[in-house]
């Protein structure tokens, strides 16, 4: 009967035991049991029960999952290396269960007459163990869990105040980390993705459909690969399919939210990432470069890196202060190198200022020339050749303030982007001014600091200060005309066409005069100080992007109430500047009618500005926004006349 028993808790049935499917449990009414060891029986007949899932649970999904055999099997079936990691650390927890029953046959053997109760004695803390092993694997099946998520269900678990438990569920953590340390060892040294089952905290993201999907390396490692990595295998750098010199996307991998461990903080993981992906970056992009030095942005302190991962690996609880330490280290390391390569050995000063001087039109005398060189190109309609035309317009007049240097030149070009709806079946004709744009080619390594979307950030203020820059001189080319006939006006009219230039020149003047020095120069100053006091990457590149952000911010060009205020104002200092252009010196009547209407529109755009600018002003919402009503209304003149401009 004694080995009736230890049969049934080892999971079969035999003469006394059978599973109606229902569990294990001692068929009734024999006559040799007494009725009160049924219960006992049954007890010990459950964890056998318990026992023979978790065998058919580990037969499953223990299984080695090679290349082919993975195409077989459909994506509702659960596979991967944390799951054959999870049933290899259940199989080592249930070891002690086996070795327990080994010892109760001896005990049998040595002692026939030992009771029933010995057995329930004995096993009394499987009692508490099994069920909460079974729960963790229903969940593992019901949630279809996958890779790292498996980590955050064991480590739940885990959190238990029976100690049996713990211990048991520490265990078959320890050893689904040993996946996670060779996966992250390969990411973070090497900026290689072994991750052949979509498994890992970090995938990368497909172009297409932007969600996030698992990279490849050149030969897919099959399942032992993960567990027994070599050197070799891990400097397998990721192929990034970005051609020489063209600007890639800004994030080619992302941290896969569902799969985070809840232990495992998101700043940790963006770390992670940042490390990774950094030096993946690295060592890819820099097979493209000829001037790009040899050693691998770790160097030499790979092997010391990889020693406190293996130290980590080895402990039997999972620490996060330990964990974030080092991760911290890393990161640290990578951001100071990357620092060096970005700011020191590429010059990123010295990039700012270029970026400044033709995005942020640092060099005026440029753009004065180029406007000059190019107004009969683009005070019409964009044609199939006007950006070709430009461009050169460009180059000659980057020739003429004696800017000379063609490798410079060559990083910029014009662009012509005609919006949708415009044309000859939109609502209305473009001119040229309206659909250009700058383009700049940025080289490894700046790439991954001046990124596209920065790139096109920098695009829409360069087009706003543009339009300013042009009506600028285009009220200044009335002055000019204005100076030519000093005589005093005889008319009224002559009188109001002239105040009408004063009051334009006045609003653009100190709106140029903001934008330039309160806003640019300001915020320049700010980046370059915050530059020169770091030697971490990621601290330069977030004050750069505070720096565009500031920008955009305070020069109006995300607050559509402003922006389309001055918009207006623009567009009609360059309509009067057209009117003053081809008129006489005396206006017809058509004329003075179109002078009127312009004159009335400014009035009422310049009274619609100044009261936002006031509105804000009086919430304190926004200081730059008073900053700019301050140059307007210095001595407090538009205050006293309720925002008018004295027409």
């Amino acid at each position: 009967m004694y080995h009736e028993i230890l049969l049934a808790l080892s999971g079969n049935t035999g003469g006394i035991f059978r599973d109606k499917g229902d569990g294990i449990k001692v068929i009734a009414d024999l006559p040799f049991i007494n009725p009160s060891e049924i219960s006992i029986l049954n007890e010990l007949g459950k964890l056998g029960t318990y026992y023979k899932h978790f065998q058919q649970f580990i037969t499953k999904y223990s299984n080695a999952l090679s290349v082919h055999h993975r195409t077989l099997k459909s994506e509702e079936d659960l596979h991967g290396l944390y799951l054959k990691a999870a049933c290899h650390g259940i199989d080592i927890v249930l070891q002690d269960y086996r070795q327990s029953l080994l010892s109760l046959e001896k005990d049998f053997i040595q002692d026939p007459y030992l009771p029933v109760s010995h057995l329930l004695c004995t096993l009394k803390e499987y009692e508490l163990l099994f069920p909460e092993l079974s729960a963790v694997t229903e969940q593992i099946k019901s949630h279809k869990a996958h890779g790292c998520y498996i980590l955050d269900i064991v480590q739940k678990r885990s959190i238990c105040g029976l100690p049996v438990v713990k211990q048991a569920f520490k265990r078959i953590l320890h050893v689904c980390h040993n996946v996670f340390y060779k996966q992250l060892c390969a990411w973070l040294l090497h900026g290689t993705l072994v991750d052949s089952y979509n498994e890992f905290i970090i995938q990368k993201i497909d172009e297409n459909s932007q969600t996030l999907t698992v990279s490849k390396t050149e030969q897919e490692e099959d399942d032992l690969g993960i567990m027994g990595i070599t050197g070799r295998q891990m400097q397998k750098a990721m192929t990034i399919s970005t051609p020489k010199y063209v600007q890639p996307k800004e994030h080619l991998y992302g941290i896969q939210a569902n799969l985070l461990p809840a232990y495992i903080p998101i700043r940790v993981a963006s770390k992670i990432l940042f490390v990774g992906e950094s030096v993946q970056m690295f060592e890819n992009e820099k097979q493209n470069s000829k001037n790009i030095v040899s050693d691998p942005i770790l160097r030499s302190r790979v092997e010391e890196f990889t020693k406190d991962l293996h130290e980590l690996s080895k402990q039997e609880e999972f620490n996060l202060m330990a964990f974030d330490k080092i991760i911290d280290k890393i990161r640290t390391f990578v951001a100071e190198r990357l620092w060096l390569l970005i700011v020191e050995e590429s010059d990123l000063r010295n990039q700012l200022k270029i970026i400044k001087d033709f995005f942020l039109l640092g060099r005026g005398e440029l753009y004065l020339a180029f406007i000059d060189q190019a107004q009969h190109l683009l005070s019409g309609p964009a044609t199939s050749t006007t950006q070709h035309d430009i461009n050169m317009a460009f180059q000659q007049a980057a020739r003429n303030v004696l800017l000379q240097n063609e490798s410079l030149l060559q990083k910029f070009q014009l662009t012509i982007t005609r919006k949708s709806g415009s044309g000859p079946t939109g609502s209305a004709v473009e001119t040229g001014w309206n659909c250009l744009g700058l383009q700049h080619t940025i080289h490894w390594p700046l790439h991954i600091f001046f990124t596209s979307a920065m790139l096109e950030k920098y695009n829409r203020i360069f087009k706003f200060l543009l339009a300013i820059k042009r009506a600028q001189l285009d009220i200044q080319s009335c002055w000019t005309i204005q100076m030519i006939h000093k005589q005093k006006p005889s008319h009224q009219e002559e009188m109001a066409k002239w105040q009408l230039r004063t009051h334009m020149g006045f609003l653009v003047d100190n709106l140029q005069y903001y934008l330039q020095v309160d806003v640019i120069e300001s915020q320049y100053g700010i980046l370059l100080d915050k530059i020169n006091s770091t030697r971490d990457f990621e601290a330069v590149k977030v004050a750069h992007e505070n720096f565009l952000s500031a920008l955009l911010a305070q020069s109006f060009v995300h607050m559509k109430s402003v922006s389309h205020c001055l918009r207006e104002i623009l567009d009609l200092c360059t309509a009067y500047s057209r009117l003053m252009t081809t008129s006489d010196i005396q206006l017809l009547p058509q004329q003075l009618q179109q002078l009127t209407d312009i004159a009335q529109k400014f009035q009422r755009q310049f009274n619609l500005l100044f009261k936002i600018l006031s509105s804000v002003k009086h919430h304190n919402a926004s200081p730059y926004l008073a900053q700019l009503l301050l140059r307007l209304d210095y001595n407090k003149y538009f205050t006293s006349t309720g925002g008018q401009i004295g027409i």
